[in-house]
């Protein structure tokens, strides 16, 4: 049985990827189908299907079907706070280091 270290983990695996955080930039502003994300981001579609499986099995988005089409959504906007704040944390870096190297 999982802890909820390992559990929330699996949350933080989920998005610890550079595909993945392209699809949740992309879904920022709702719903979309997938044939609107994998153009949008780059990448084949067979790749993008198996990100969103794998994010949608962690349990960081949702999805539904209307039709032919499958739409993707953000299912915690929670995961918007985590994604801000690890930029938030870069841009930090960044300036730290830049700061750095200007007293070099």
């Amino acid at each position: 049985m999982n802890d909820t270290a390992t559990i929330r983990a699996d949350i933080l695996k989920a998005l610890a990827q550079p595909t993945r955080l392209k699809i949740i930039d992309f879904l920022r502003d709702g719903e979309r189908c997938v044939c609107e994300i994998f153009p949008a981001i780059g990448e084949e579609q067979s790749n993008t299907s198996r990100h969103l499986n794998m994010m949608l099995a962690s349990g960081i988005l949702s999805r539904r079907k209307d039709g032919l089409k499958i739409f993707y959504a953000i299912k915690h906007p929670e995961v918007l706070e985590i994604v801000d704040l690890a930029a938030r944390i870069m841009t930090h870096e960044i300036t730290g280091r830049h700061k750095l190297l200007k007293a070099i």
